[in-house]
């Protein structure tokens, strides 16, 4: 059983022509649990900044529009994942398998990506020697 894990957060966009990656958290759980947890309150994060609720105090009237049906949902996307008890066990099952795991969608103009993986597998890859193939 793997028992530490490091989670990250990030939104990928194009700048200039480049793929850039802007790091929006990074969490090193204690337990599993912990680490499954981070992972769907991130992904509910995300999908509140993206969707916010219109009738919050703190938004001017008509100073949100709806998007063409045509856009990706995104923050359903999330919110359904993290809602989703069997998506959920299928993440646990990897992670205490040792495997890293990546939940990514995306909308017309950026990638979003919730990534976790176990401190102890990182640690084994470090440990594990390289495959060297020389070179004729």
């Amino acid at each position: 059983m793997h028992d530490e894990f490091l989670c990250h957060v990030t939104a990928y966009g194009v700048c200039a022509g480049r793929r850039i990656g802007v790091p929006l958290g990074t969490y090193r759980a204690p337990t599993l649990a912990l680490a499954l947890w981070w992972l769907r309150d991130r992904a509910n994060w995300i999908a509140e900044r993206l969707d916010p609720q219109p009738e919050e105090q703190y938004f001017p009237p008509n100073s949100l529009i709806p998007v063409a049906a045509t856009v990706p949902d995104v923050p359903g996307l999330l919110r359904a994942w993290s809602m989703d008890q069997y998506q959920q066990e299928l993440v646990a099952d990897e992670l205490a398998a040792g495997r890293l795991v990546r939940i990514a969608t995306y909308d017309e103009t950026t990638e979003y990506e919730l990534l976790a993986e176990s401190v102890d597998a990182l640690r084994m890859q470090r440990t594990t020697p390289a495959l060297v193939v020389p070179v004729a």
